[in-house]
């Protein structure tokens, strides 16, 4: 009870923290850090639609949308290293914290899918394009969601978990693509967030680092949360049939 106890005290803990950073956040960056003006780029057509990219009120979602995108590769990082930490110890923990990993990983994903469409529609004129960044990504919340489908379809547990194991694996190679393809991709009109010739003022970068650290924070709470909770009911479970052989 005395490590459960610890393991709350931490996930609220970090839950609290990361809240803060969060709000102060979103204070600082719609009450201080300034509008971008001047961020055109070439104009091109998009579904029909020409766009010239200013980056101007709509940038601001930057400062969410970026972090919480972070947090959800983060998460399947997580994933991805209790899938390999099963299929080295078969050990059913490891299997848990995987799945728990991929489901805080999907809320993720689908925070950075909305902010994500927020963001194309003000600047784009449109909800969606098929452009590789936000292709790439589409992909890989595909395969999150293809990660709990596989998990239902099968009944054997050791059997279950070792799939499910190596697919979290898989579907974490995903991740670096998703962030290297505009990069990678010439044609690419996503915009390129990390580069080492736009270092950010301290009026943007401040409260993108508030953020950033408050999301992953908030994950890792969410993740603890989840994992006991999860947890619990997996021992209610297995003092069930306990008692149902029993009787």
């Amino acid at each position: 009870m005395n490590s459960l106890s610890k393991t709350d005290k931490t996930a609220l803990a970090a839950l609290l923290v990361g809240a803060v950073l969060t709000t102060a956040a979103f204070l600082f960056t719609f009450l201080v850090t300034p509008l971008v003006n001047g961020a055109a780029v070439e104009g091109t057509f998009i579904n029909g639609v020409f766009v010239e990219n200013k980056l101007l009120l709509s940038q601001k979602i930057f400062y969410f949308h970026v972090p919480v995108a972070i947090t959800s590769f983060c998460a399947l990082t997580v994933a991805a290293v209790y899938g390999i930490r099963y299929l080295m110890t078969r050990n059913e923990r490891h299997d848990l914290r995987s799945r728990v990993g991929m489901e805080v990983t999907l809320v993720f994903i689908i925070m950075t899918m909305l902010s994500g469409d927020l963001w194309t529609r003000f600047e784009w004129g449109v909800w969606w394009v098929w452009e590789p960044r936000l292709t790439t990504y589409f992909i890989l919340m595909l395969l999150v969601i293809a990660y709990f489908i596989l998990r239902t379809s099968i009944d054997a547990p050791d059997r279950k978990a070792t799939v499910a194991a190596v697919f979290g694996i898989i579907a974490l190679i995903d991740a670096p693509i998703c962030f290297l393809v505009t990069r990678l991709v010439p044609t690419s009109i996503h915009p390129v967030v990390f580069r080492t010739d736009s270092g950010l003022p301290l009026l943007m970068l401040l409260p993108f680092l508030l953020a950033l650290f408050g999301m992953v924070l908030i994950g890792f709470a969410v993740f603890r949360m989840r994992l006991r909770q999860a947890s619990l009911a997996e021992r209610l479970e297995a003092l069930k049939l306990q008692i149902e052989e029993e009787l």
